[in-house]
């Protein structure tokens, strides 16, 4: 009897949308040869992140198991796919596989946090493949937002699985492959175990629109103009950055780059040879001298971030260029769900300067790179699969796209972070349930979701802080407590200053202290934390907060 199975785990991507991170496994149970697909972040938020800088998949589970990994596979070059790689490398250290463009990308993360490159492999489309332990992998080209996009072929004894990553059927990206049909159906004719698909617009209804489709209308708004024009995007998707900067030249206008990300993703695009043609672009400086109606300015900051050109922009000034009244202001970009507030701050702050701000409410300016629910069930007839497995994507995704799956025919199930699925039968079944969560790099350090740091600084943030000084020698107190106070008001229900008030109810517990109390240092400071924020509470409706500095002089 073979006692080997066939498993996939995903880390990170299943029951969120970013910080992909997914396992597949062939081998005896609890000793499988693994290889990784994607090592992605996701982005902080100020209401559950407060200061973070990056949030991470939680690799504990692989990190325990390195010696059992083959490889990893990146299947393209965003962020949610890519940008974990240099900080989580040497924790794991094993071969990388990537296409040019991605690799080229996956270098630059890998030499930002001093981790060798050596181990970092350039691989060719299908038919090129590469044989890691028990499974033989090859990149399928596909057409997303970004270029060289692929899906994984993964062969392995148990039977051939099928991974999509991010995608779209569009036979015209502009940049970077079309969908072909045909080289899917080749490579699932000898038959496929499992698709593990893409779900994010599993609830758009209508069949996805090529990125061709965009130009008209981008190049008649941006000639209609008649000042200067800025439009912000994603930096990674080439295709829009080129349709932008072709009707700026065709109505005349000089093009501006501005924002790192959006410089690297071209200068990266135009190195390994996936943009060519790309118009002859100027630098912020020069820009200065040039007639503002004869000028365009491409962007980075299209969701809201804080730091970036576009809401430099609306602040003011970024690298001396100003926005004026008449200007015109175009989002060529979806607003991803929780970016909401930062992208209408913008757009509130460019209207107060008289801008005129253009959006995709229309649809006129932006499709999405993803696969909308007809072009999924395309991909699900196509590939024909024994098992379906959605991936990438929050829970209502994955549950919808799954009962899609079963409605037209699929054995499907639902599969979560930390979800052990064995594939090894003719359906999937769940096995286990493994710890996951999310690691967060926070300035230089990286810190678990479980260590309490960032808890910490939520309460600190929505509680305010008090902190509590006193000093005693071996007959007692040397004076009264003094108190510090941060993010509380001055003055509470009293209509007294706040710090007065708790400095005298602290003063008189500490009359009433017996002398058990005063020689017991954690009592002590339990006891000063529970005065100060009775206090509080009756005063100005809060418990804070409170640190206790206890100084004993010998």
């Amino acid at each position: 009897m073979n006692q080997n199975r066939l498993i996939y785990l995903p880390l990170g991507g299943a029951g969120e949308v970013g910080m992909n991170c997914y396992v597949y496994g062939y081998g005896p149970k609890n000793n499988e040869r693994l290889i990784v697909v994607d090592l992605g972040v996701a982005f902080p938020d100020m209401d559950g992140s407060p200061g973070v800088d990056l949030i991470l998949p939680d690799i504990s589970w692989l990190q325990a198991r390195k010696e059992l990994i083959d490889a990893i596979f990146i299947t393209h070059a965003h962020e949610d796919h890519v940008g974990a790689i240099g900080h989580v490398y040497k924790k794991l250290n094993v071969p990388i596989y990537a296409r040019k463009f991605t690799a080229n990308i996956a270098q630059k993360k890998l030499e930002e946090h001093n981790n060798t490159t050596d181990a970092l492999v350039k691989m060719e489309p299908w038919p090129d493949q590469v044989v890691v332990g028990p499974f033989k992998v090859g990149f399928l080209p596909i057409s997303h937002s970004i270029p060289e996009s692929s899906g994984l072929s993964i062969d392995t004894p148990a039977g051939r699985l099928i991974h999509t990553g991010d995608f779209k059927l569009d036979e015209n990206p502009l940049v970077g492959e079309p969908w072909d049909p045909l080289l899917w159906s080749e490579v699932a004719r000898p038959g496929v175990k499992a698709l593990i698909c893409d779900s994010t617009n599993i609830f758009s209804k209508a069949r996805g629109r090529s990125e061709s489709s965009l130009s008209d209308n981008i190049t008649n708004l941006v000639a209609s103009a008649e000042q200067m024009v800025v439009a912000t995007t994603f930096a990674s998707n080439v295709a829009r950055v080129k349709t932008l900067a072709d009707a700026g030249q065709k109505a005349g206008r000089s093009i501006c780059l501005m924002g790192r990300a959006m410089n690297k993703m071209v200068e990266d695009a135009l190195k390994v040879g996936v943009l060519v043609d790309f118009p002859p672009t100027v630098s912020p400086d020069d820009a200065l001298d040039i007639p503002r109606n004869n000028l365009m300015l491409l962007v980075t900051g299209s969701q809201g971030e804080r730091r970036a050109a576009s809401a430099q922009l609306a602040n003011g000034k970024y690298r001396g260029h100003k926005l004026k009244e008449g200007d015109l202001f175009l989002f060529s970009s979806k607003t991803i769900p929780g970016n909401e507030r930062g992208v209408i701050k913008i757009i509130n702050q460019l209207s107060e300067i008289g801008v005129d701000v253009v959006d995709d409410d229309s649809g006129a300016y932006h499709v999405s790179g993803h696969a909308n629910r007809p072009d999924l069930e395309v991909m699900h007839s196509l590939i024909n699969p024994q098992i379906l497995i959605p991936m990438h994507g929050e829970h209502r995704h994955l549950r919808a796209h799954a009962k899609l799956g079963v409605d037209t025919g699929y054995a499907s199930v639902v599969v979560t972070n930390g979800t052990v699925l064995n594939l090894s039968g003719n359906s999937p079944t769940i096995e286990e349930f493994i710890e996951t969560g999310r690691t967060y790099v926070d300035g230089s350090t990286q810190i678990s979701a479980l260590d309490g740091v960032v808890r910490d600084r939520i309460r600190l943030a929505l509680n305010g802080h008090i902190v509590i000084t006193i000093i005693l020698d071996d007959d007692g107190p040397l004076g009264e407590p003094w108190c510090e106070i941060k993010g509380l008001p001055e003055t509470g229900e009293s209509r007294v200053d706040f710090v007065e008030i708790l400095e005298e109810d602290l003063a008189q517990f500490m009359m009433r202290a017996g002398n058990k109390t005063l020689r017991d240092d954690k009592k002590l400071e339990d006891e000063l934390r529970r005065v100060a924020r009775h206090t509080a509470k009756s005063e100005i409706g809060k418990k804070p907060e409170v640190t206790v500095v206890i100084s004993r002089l010998s």
